[in-house]
């Protein structure tokens, strides 16, 4: 591979990383409050095989995707997909409550493995919107050397594994970080679930380009034109998240006593 497209691999990656981040973060903390309710024992248990279904559903819809990436009505029902997630998402923070919600879910009582069926469809339902995001950003990319899998060019495939994997890792050492950054700055996770809609509409755009649909030409999701407006419109998506979203700012703590003081 020239540095060209090295380059555009390496960027498609590191934006599926953040994206994976906040996903993986968002699902780490719907399933903390779903075993919330549970006894400490019984909790790190739910958690431990809500992670286990996390790594499973994530690989084993990165690996039916791949072999239908290349199935128009498969990448059209994709791109649906994604768009009811980010609608979805966006019309619940505005017209839901979100600490109604919570108590709610605090008050039922359930039990042990009913809580981990909730989690394990939790898991599913997170693992394909992560596929499907990973799948419509990295199908466009240039074609390498590699085996194709599936309908996936080898290389595209590595980028979806290694961004799925990475955000595996992350939801299981660094989604407390990412959790608080969300509690910080709430409006991350809306940006985010924009983000997801914007590659919905890539995608979208992809399966109109088909050749078994031919709305548009077959090289318009591959062009400069399209490539810069798409990138353009996602960084600006990511930056004014992140500057229109209101720093939430810790409650005041008293001031620490000199036993206090230097300790973590």
């Amino acid at each position: 591979m020239d540095t060209a497209v090295l380059l555009e691999y390496a960027w498609v990656l590191v934006v599926l990383i953040g994206l994976e981040g906040i996903l993986a973060a968002d699902n780490a903390l719907v399933i903390s409050i779903m075993v919330k309710h549970l006894p400490e024992k019984e909790r790190k248990k739910a958690l431990f095989y809500g992670l286990a279904g996390a790594f499973v559903f994530r690989f084993a819809s990165l690996f039916i995707i791949s072999f239908l990436a290349d199935v128009w009505y498969i990448q059209a029902l994709g791109a649906a997909y994604l768009l009811f997630i980010a609608i979805n998402h966006m019309a619940r923070r505005l017209f839901v409550k979100k600490k109604k919600h919570m108590k709610e879910a605090e008050k039922k009582q359930e039990n042990f493995w009913v809580t981990v069926l909730k989690v394990e469809l939790a898991d599913l339902a997170f693992a394909i919107d992560a596929i499907l995001a990973a799948v419509a950003l990295a199908i466009t990319l240039p074609a390498t050397s590699l085996p194709r899998i599936g309908g996936l060019d080898g290389g595209q495939f590595g980028v979806i594994l290694a961004g799925g994997i990475i955000g595996l890792v992350i939801m299981r050492f660094a989604a407390s970080y990412f959790g608080r950054l969300l509690e910080q700055r709430p409006g991350l996770e809306t940006a985010a679930f924009a983000i997801v809609g914007w590659v919905g509409i890539k995608l979208a755009v992809y399966t109109l380009s088909h050749p078994d649909i031919g709305v548009l030409a077959k090289t318009f999701p591959k062009s400069t034109g399209w490539k810069i407006i798409f990138w353009g419109v996602l960084i600006l998506i990511a930056v004014c998240g992140w500057f229109l979203s209101k720093e939430k700012m810790p409650p005041n703590k008293p001031e620490a006593g000199p036993k206090e003081i230097g300790t973590v």
